[in-house]
């Protein structure tokens, strides 16, 4: 049985990423696909090994991440909250590390919800004198 060293949920935007930390060689699977498979794009394959990256771990544990909601580029930094969470279950010392990266700072921006009486969240109805 797999025994998991540390679990962490991150969150960015929309979306929520839940991270199981387990023994291996650094195979990082995002449901269910290999990471460069989900994430196309390089800039978010970086943005997910930011905190392997920072602590130096990144041939020391396999990771499996379930994400979901909101688009790419949210997933992909729900991602990074997630590992750096994970990580610093597994050896507190990783702590100081990320923190001083802002890895385990939930980014609070998300879209302003829109209000009643107005076209979105701050634009008004087009106003007519006559």
């Amino acid at each position: 049985m797999l025994k998991n060293l540390g679990i962490g949920t991150g969150r960015r935007k929309t979306s929520v990423a839940r991270v199981y930390i387990r023994e291996g060689s650094g195979t990082i699977t995002v449901n269910g696909k290999a990471l460069a498979q989900y994430f196309p794009q390089g800039e978010h394959v970086l943005m997910v090994k930011q905190p392997l990256m920072a602590t130096d771990s990144e041939t020391k544990f396999d990771i499996l991440i379930n994400v979901y909601g909101g688009g790419i580029h949210g997933q992909a930094g729900a991602c990074r909250h997630a590992l750096a969470r994970a990580l610093c279950q597994t050896d507190h010392s990783n702590y100081a590390n990320l923190r001083s990266n802002g890895y385990l700072t939930r980014d609070p921006r998300m879209v302003e919800r829109k209000k009643y009486g107005q076209a979105g969240a701050r634009r008004r109805f087009q106003f007519s004198k006559r």
